[in-house]
């Protein structure tokens, strides 16, 4: 935004043009960044409580001391206002909005459509074929009830390309994990059967699944089969154990989320957890930032605006304190069309599960209050070596961005990018770049393309600047970045080399500006240097393993290309049938004669090439 612009941005007679409407509203600085966004019911009243004299925390005082321009924009009602309101949240994450750090997409329990149903955990749309459970808040949930699953009904977990192509039962069936009907050791019908008793189990019919098991216990023993009379048995001693540790009686068996805000030492925490069917699946803490001065009910209100409009919403959700806005659940379920309530005072069993995720939520808390001082002061010590802004809000969001390049004489070319914000490493924002069309080993072409490809989009307006862009390498690859940066006309002040010391020894590196600033060498009791070359490590590995990851593949189906008769169709029907070489290289002769196109001598050629 110009000056002009700014200047021109008379805000009493905004003030006075706003409609009593519901809608989103942005308040911009004069850099044009977009600083906060926030819905209303009734646009004017909501955006001129923000000019009154006492602001309603330091952090909005802070921010309304620095906004030069507001837009808004009027919408039908206000659930289409939440809607709008969390999508720009999300896409700009605005600097005095309260985020929360949830990049990850929730995992599922899976149960596929085949005619041997297969169990397995799952993420992404659940809108393929196939049966649903879940969400779990971690996958550590996921992988306790697949165990269970497992223990109880003896489902398979194999893919469908091992299932269709086994002659004999693998080991989960000898410990008894798998009834392994690949080698009809089960009728499909007798399968089947298990499979819904698993779907229903998952669905909270768990007294049901009990009282049918003990029936055909009865009559398995009164047919004297006392073999699959203890194997009931068994399956009922293990059910029984999970139910004991995981469910709760409750007459009411809808889906609950129990939502816990906790305060502590400045910080926040929000502890969800989830029950489905009557099992409570564990509990995700979650740590938002730009708290300061918003009351426990305000962060409750933004965590369930923010989470519900990704993640499914259940028949209810209880809260640890009220909602300011007591229509925000309705609104939500209007825009995905199901119905939900809000409980804020549970009784019973309910009143049991929020005790318990409050305990969890102060764990969590005082577990990261321990690790977040040592951290804190490590970005600090980092900003001030580097003059940075110290501004806690500031550091709090310094997005840091690290790039290396990596290569085996000059194969498989590979560049990393690995994140640091919020004082820890990131790793659901790392990203590699496959680099391609340059002189193997020319490092400086490698740097060139991936910086090239990464601020292309800042320099579009498609991705935010990185607060930091540290290079792994000299003086060579700085000036490349340097020149990048130049180009796209971004600003070089950012980019800082990290060049390896002597002997390559940690905390004996130098500190490569591309402006005019002389090279430092912090030393080796710098809480800044040793916090940079962790970043630079994180890189340098993450470069590392995806080269060795993509030279493996080359090299593979190099080899395969290498054997006689095996063509592109041939290597492609393949890869295809055993999920990739290494199915390919451990599949007896028979199996891959079983493959269309490969011969009973070609498949013994190809089983003796590979080994």
């Amino acid at each position: 935004m110009s000056e002009t612009e700014a200047a021109e941005f008379d805000l009493k007679e905004f003030l006075a043009r706003l409609p009593h409407l519901p809608g989103v509203y942005r308040h911009i600085d004069a850099g044009g960044e977009v600083l906060y966004v926030g819905k209303a019911r009734d646009l004017k009243k909501r955006v001129a409580s923000y000019f009154q004299k006492t602001p309603s925390s330091p952090r909005i005082g802070h921010m309304v001391a620095r906004v030069v321009k507001i837009e808004v924009t009027v919408t039908r009602s206000e659930a289409e206002a939440l809607i709008l309101e969390n999508n720009l949240i999300k896409s700009l994450r605005p600097r005095y909005n309260i985020l929360f750090r949830d990049d990850k997409s929730y995992p599922y329990l899976m149960l596929s459509g085949h005619a041997c149903p297969r169990i397995a955990y799952y993420r992404g749309s659940t809108q393929k074929k196939g049966q649903f459970f879940g969400p779990y808040p971690s996958a550590w949930a996921v992988r306790e009830t697949l165990q269970i699953l497992q223990k109880v009904f003896r489902l398979r977990t194999c893919e469908d390309s091992v299932f269709s192509n086994r002659s004999r039962p693998c080991l989960l069936h000898q410990i008894g994990r798998c009834s392994a009907p690949c080698v009809n050791e089960i009728t499909p019908e007798a399968y089947a059967q298990d499979a819904e008793r698993a779907a229903r189990f998952l669905n909270g019919e768990t007294q049901q699944i009990m009282g049918d098991l003990e029936t055909r216990m009865q009559q398995a023993s009164e047919a004297l089969a006392f073999e699959q009379a203890a194997l009931l048995r068994d399956q009922m001693g293990a059910l029984a154990k999970v139910l004991h540790q995981q469910t709760m009686e409750d007459s009411d068996q809808s889906d609950t989320d129990i939502i816990v805000v906790a305060t502590a030492g400045g910080r926040v925490c929000v502890n969800l957890a989830m029950v489905r069917g009557g099992r409570h699946l564990g509990d995700r803490a979650f740590f938002p930032t730009h708290t300061d001065g918003d009351s426990p009910s305000q962060v409750l209100e933004v965590f369930i605006a923010q989470h519900y409009l990704d993640h499914p919403l259940p028949a209810a959700v209880v809260g640890s304190h009220a909602l300011p806005d007591a229509e925000l659940i309705d609104l939500l379920a209007e825009s995905r069309s199901t119905k939900a309530r809000f409980i804020s005072h549970p009784q019973g069993v309910r009143r049991a599960w929020l005790e318990q995720a409050t305990r969890n939520a102060e764990m969590a808390l005082a577990n990261a209050l321990s690790e977040t001082g040592a951290r804190s002061a490590r970005t600090l010590a980092l900003a001030e070596a580097l003059e940075l802004d110290t501004d806690p809000v500031v550091l709090e969001a310094l997005h840091i961005e690290c790039f290396d390049i990596s290569h085996t004489a000059g194969e498989a070319t590979q560049a990393s990018c690995v994140v640091f914000a919020h004082h820890a490493m990131q790793p659901s924002l790392y990203r590699r770049y496959n680099i391609a069309g340059i002189t193997p080993g020319d490092d400086y072409a490698a740097m060139r393309q991936v910086l090239t490809r990464r601020f292309g989009k800042v320099a579009d307006g498609e991705a935010v600047m990185p607060g930091l862009v540290l290079i792994d390498g000299g003086k060579g690859q700085v000036e490349i970045a340097r020149q990048v940066f130049v180009e796209l006309g971004l600003d070089i002040t950012v980019l800082v080399g990290v060049a390896k010391g002597e002997h390559r020894k940690v905390g004996l590196e130098t500190l490569i500006f591309a402006d005019e600033r002389a090279s430092q060498a912090l030393g080796q009791e710098s809480a800044a240097l040793m916090l940079i070359a962790q970043i630079r490590d994180e890189a340098h590995r993450f470069a590392i393993t995806g080269m060795r990851a993509k030279r493996a593949k080359t090299r593979n189906v190099s080899r395969l290309e290498d054997i006689d008769g095996i063509g592109a169709k041939r290597r492609q029907r393949l890869l295809a049938r055993f999920g990739g070489f290494s199915g390919v290289a451990n599949a007896s002769i028979e199996d891959l004669a079983s493959v269309e196109g490969i011969s009973p001598e070609l498949a013994e050629r190809l089983y003796f090439a590979l080994r």
